[in-house]
């Protein structure tokens, strides 16, 4: 009896617990992607459990302010109050996302990151959330090793240098599709919609022995979202107080009933010409450019692949004196870079219906540029096509082979002497088809080790049989580190638009005293990837050291003649060595840090006739270069804050020779952003901050960096009788115009707001 009292309490106690108690909804996401989470387990105590559904969603009966604890297969544990929301929505972050995630660049074939024996750098929408760009080039900014290099400081067009290599060493894909030509190499990368990015898989080193030609430097492959596991609706609006405005959106829809459909449009507008550095010409080149995609995927048997993908791009840009308009274009009045580009790319796959895993893949691109540089006209065509068939099979427990076939064709024809007939003096456009083969072998040597031996052939219709072998061989003595070395060559062959776009600014004569033979490289690439992981943290080290030996290279020389541009194959060779290191720092799911550096040495060797060597360092290569980002997030406010930025050694410069003021070599540089994003409920997103904190441009502490802006015509240039140009009171410097002076934007410190919306 004396018990009852004890009884009854406890009895009171179970009674009342259950009317405190409370339902809560919510949803669990990644806190990467955004994308929701299946089967993830959520419980509040011991006994109250639940699963969420495909939608990532749950129900779950709770007291009030007991903490809701949630895991996945493959993601961290997190914990959250109860704090009577209504619904509630709670991003888990992936355990080992760079080592665990998924990846097709190295292989031709989707493999987990930790399997792949290429080394391969995944970058997410997240990573380029953090400094949001209008551009995928200028978001690649904040890429270690990987730097958006402008080529002309009137129009602002650019390329991506890999580890200090130019431009046209990187094919760029789009979801394995070499869809950018070498016209694209210079305009591609501007108007592909942010929304429709499922991630950016990025190769340093050759990729020729699956690709083919113009991977000979590394490989940036861009993976489209899949139609059936994108959001319904997701926007972007974003604006800064130098008047660039641009929008993005994506939308899923279903054209039929077994056909899912993701469309994506990108708009950018710059129209406020500036002139900061009192040079009379504009900092930063006005573009009006509009691009539309979209992607079908069909839904068949046994998840057999099907796609069909396609966008258009427009793009009208112009730089040059203040007060140029399109009345002068072509003109000798005023001078001015105008550019009409349109383009438009069709790529796809089709899994055959057998019984082996048979895959077509194809691309097709049509660009058609209208430019003027001034008085010169550039006027260009480019159609390229793509085909390939792959056989992906097992033969063995321990072998895997991929075997496959491809094509390309290529027609280029422009109005230079690129594509002219010396004698007639008629146009000669570049056409050739460029078949293939190769073969690759996955030998599981046992758990821990795995080698690719791989072997392409291609056969030009000049350059005859090309031969591009490749090995690689991936070690993982323990289960949170991988040990990766590669070796391959790599061939290019050359298209003189994408060696140097200076050569189309009427500034100096492009002179080609040679017939060009395709390019070859060497690589070895050695790469360690490590996690360490803690209670409350987890920091990823990712380090590569790298060697690649270049022969018949062509580099544009700009010091034998300031008013040339010389193009012939390197009586030598070049080196580039290097090694870069990456570290991701992950602290209590709040704090997140990437910091990154890369060290690197470019030299070309030059014999002359007496069999001597000189060594020099090309132009607009960096000795060394810094990049990271830091993000602290505060969950239950719906607030994050991002502060990314780069650095850069420097490099040298492309003057016009001994009595040119202008310094011979670019200083220590950096670009710095800060930004703070903001939660509003589940659908929008606001966010606002600064770019180029520092404020820097190029413009500091340099007498002038367009030579002879006054007179872009040259019309008061006098020249010596050999050609040199002659030294006079209006030309101190015997100085011609030439804007090439350029390795950085012009564009200094400007605020930017912007809002996103996103409809689960």
């Amino acid at each position: 009896m004396k018990q009852k009292p004890f009884f009854l309490l406890a009895l009171s106690c179970w009674c009342i617990l259950p009317l405190a108690a409370q339902t809560i909804r919510g949803e669990v996401r990644d806190a990467l992607s955004g994308e929701p989470i299946p089967v993830a387990s959520v419980h509040a105590g011991d006994s109250l459990k639940t699963l969420t559904d495909k939608q990532g969603r749950f129900t779950i009966n709770a007291p009030s302010n007991l903490r809701i604890h949630v895991s996945a297969m493959g993601y961290e544990t997190a914990a959250v109050l109860n704090n009577q929301k209504d619904f509630l929505t709670i991003t888990l972050m992936p355990q080992q996302k760079q080592i665990e995630g998924v990846v097709i660049t190295g292989t031709l074939k989707a493999v987990r990151r930790s399997e792949s024996p290429v080394a391969v750098e995944v970058y997410t929408p997240q990573f380029l959330k953090k400094n949001p760009a209008p551009s995928l080039f200028e978001s690649l900014q904040n890429v270690n090793g990987v730097r958006p290099q402008l080529n002309c400081s009137v129009c602002n067009t650019g390329d991506i240098h890999i580890n200090g290599l130019e431009g046209p060493y990187t094919l760029v894909a789009i979801d394995g599709m070499p869809v950018m030509s070498s016209l694209a190499s210079v305009y591609g990368l501007f108007g592909i919609p942010t929304q429709l990015i499922d991630r950016i898989e990025i190769v340093k080193g050759p990729a020729s022995g699956l690709y083919g030609a113009e991977a000979i430097g590394g490989m940036i492959n861009i993976i489209t979202k899949s139609p059936d596991k994108a959001s319904p609706v997701t926007a972007q609006l974003m604006t800064s107080n130098w008047k660039e405005h641009s929008f993005d959106a994506g939308l899923k829809f279903k054209p039929g009933k077994k056909i899912n459909s993701l469309l994506g449009l990108h708009y950018f507008n710059y129209q406020d010409p500036a002139d900061h550095n009192a040079d009379q010409f504009t900092d930063v080149a006005l573009q009006h450019r509009g691009s539309l995609f979209n992607k079908f995927q069909w839904l068949r048997k046994n998840n057999r692949v099907a796609s069909l993908a396609g966008r258009y791009f427009y793009e009208d840009r112009w730089g040059g004196d203040m007060r140029w308009s399109k009345k002068f274009r072509g003109t000798d009045s005023l001078y001015g870079e105008s550019i009409y580009t349109s383009r438009w790319e069709l790529f796809g796959q089709y899994q055959l219906p057998t019984d082996e895993k048979l895959l077509i893949s194809f691309s097709a691109t049509g660009h058609h540029q209208d430019s003027y540089y001034g008085q010169l006209p550039y006027l260009a065509t480019q159609r390229t096509g793509f085909f390939q068939l792959t056989w992906d099979k097992n033969t063995s427990d321990h072998h895997t082979l991929l075997t496959g076939v491809s094509a390309r064709s290529n027609f280029y024809d422009d109005n230079s002497t690129a594509t002219r007939d010396t004698l007639s003096g008629h146009s000669k456009p570049d056409r050739s088809v460029i078949p293939g083969l190769f073969v690759q072998d996955e030998w599981k040597l046992n758990e821990q080790q795995l080698l690719l031996l791989g072997l392409r052939a291609d056969y030009h219709p000049v350059h005859k049989s090309i031969i591009t072998p490749r090995l690689a061989w991936k070690w993982s003595p323990g289960k949170q580190q991988v040990i990766r070395i590669n070796a391959g060559t790599g061939f290019r062959v050359v298209n003189l638009f994408t060696e140097e776009h200076a050569a189309l600014t009427g500034a100096r004569v492009v002179e080609i005293i040679e017939a060009l033979r395709p390019e070859r490289s060497y690589n070895i690439n050695f790469n360690y990837n490590r996690l360490l992981k803690g209670k409350h943290f987890s920091l990823q080290v990712d380090g590569s050291a790298w060697y690649s030996y270049f022969s018949n290279q062509i580099i544009p020389d700009y010091d034998a003649d300031p008013n040339k541009i010389i193009y012939k194959n390197l009586d030598g060779y070049s080196l580039s060595k290097g090694m870069t290191l990456n570290l991701d720092f992950n602290y209590g799911h709040r704090l997140k840090a990437l910091a990154g550096i890369t060290i690197q040495s470019i030299k070309k060797m030059e014999i002359d006739a007496a069999g001597n060597k000189t060594s020099q360092v090309p132009v607009l290569t960096e000795k060394w270069s810094g990049t990271w980002s830091v993000s602290y997030s505060i969950p239950g406010g719906g607030w994050s804050f991002d502060y990314t930025g780069n650095i850069y050694g420097p490099m040298r410069l492309p003057i016009l020779g001994p009595r040119d003021p202008r310094p011979a070599y670019s200083p220590v540089w950096s670009l710095q952003n800060l930004q703070g994003t903001k939660k509003l409920g589940r659908a929008i997103e606001c966010f606002a901050g600064v770019k180029n904190i520092l404020n820097w441009t190029p413009a500091r502490r340099v007498p002038f960096l367009i030579a002879r802006s006054q007179d872009p015509f040259d019309k008061a240039v006098e020249y010596e009788q050999d050609g040199s140009v002659k030294v006079t009171a209006d030309n101190p410097y015997g100085l011609s115009f030439d804007p090439a002076y350029v390795y950085a934007p012009n564009q200094g410190r400007r605020l930017f707001a912007g809002l996103r919306f996103t409809l689960r």
